[in-house]
C-alpha cells in the first residue's frame, strides 16, 4: 500500500456562511456520508500561509515570540504570514514575510515540508520554506503594527529549539513542523534533496 493523501471531496447537499471576518470566514457544510447520511460540518476558510525556518552560517533559525490572542500565550514562532493574493506565488510571499518580519533576505530557497494545520476545522494549508544564506535586507523596515509591534525577534541554535519542541515549551505548529522537519531531512537524504523552492503545491494552485 502506499501511504499517500489523495485528494477526494463528498457530496455537499447545502451549504451557508454564516460568518465573515477580515482574512478568513466560517462555512457550514451538509456532507452526505459513505452510509447515506447527512451530517453538518462547521470549520473555517482560509486562504492558505507561508512560513521560513531561515537559517544563519551558525545554524541558528531567526525566530521571533508574538501574543496570540486565541491561546493567550506569546509564542516563538518563525517569520510567516497570509497568501493575501488568490494565486501568488508562495516562495514570493515567503521573501515578503522575511523581509517583513526579520528585515533580512535569503539566496537559497528549498521547500521543506508542506501541511494542513488542522484539517478536522480549518482549510488553512501551509508551506514551509527553509531559506539559508541569509543576509541584512536593504531599505526601511516594514512598519508594524497591533500584535507586531510587540514582538521580538532572536536567532536560537537549530538544537535548542529541537530540545524546546520534545520539552513541551514551544508550541508553534509552523515551528514544531519546520524544526523537526529540517532534522528528518538532515539525517535522510540532505538539505539539497530537499523540493525546489517553487515545487507544485496542489492545495494552492499558484503561477511561476
Amino acid at each position: 500500500m502506499t501511504i499517500k493523501d489523495i485528494p477526494e471531496e463528498w457530496e455537499v447537499r447545502a451549504t451557508a456562511t454564516p460568518f465573515v471576518g477580515n482574512k478568513t470566514s466560517v462555512r457550514t457544510d451538509d456532507v452526505v456520508m459513505p452510509d447515506g447520511s447527512v451530517a453538518r460540518r462547521d470549520y473555517q476558510v482560509h486562504p492558505g500561509s507561508v512560513a521560513v525556518l531561515a537559517l544563519d552560517d551558525q545554524d541558528r533559525a531567526v525566530v521571533l515570540r508574538q501574543y496570540r490572542h486565541p491561546v493567550r500565550h506569546k509564542l516563538w514562532e518563525i517569520p510567516a504570514g497570509l497568501l493575501d493574493v488568490p494565486g501568488e506565488n508562495p516562495l514570493h510571499a515567503a521573501q515578503r514575510e522575511l523581509y517583513e518580519e526579520a528585515h533580512v533576505k535569503a539566496e537559497d530557497w528549498r521547500v521543506l515540508t508542506d501541511v494542513y494545520t488542522t484539517p478536522g476545522g480549518c482549510s488553512e494549508a501551509v508551506r514551509i520554506f527553509l531559506a539559508r544564506d541569509l543576509s541584512e535586507a536593504e531599505g526601511e523596515r516594514f512598519e508594524v503594527e497591533d500584535e507586531e509591534a510587540d514582538m521580538e525577534l532572536a536567532r536560537v541554535p537549530v538544537g535548542d529549539l529541537v530540545r524546546g519542541v520534545l520539552a513541551g515549551e514551544l508550541h508553534n505548529n509552523c515551528l514544531v513542523v519546520g524544526v523537526l522537519s529540517l532534522v528528518a531531512a538532515r539525517g535522510g537524504d540532505g538539505l539539497d534533496a530537499l523540493r525546489p523552492a517553487e515545487a507544485p503545491w496542489p492545495a494552492r494552485p499558484f503561477e511561476s
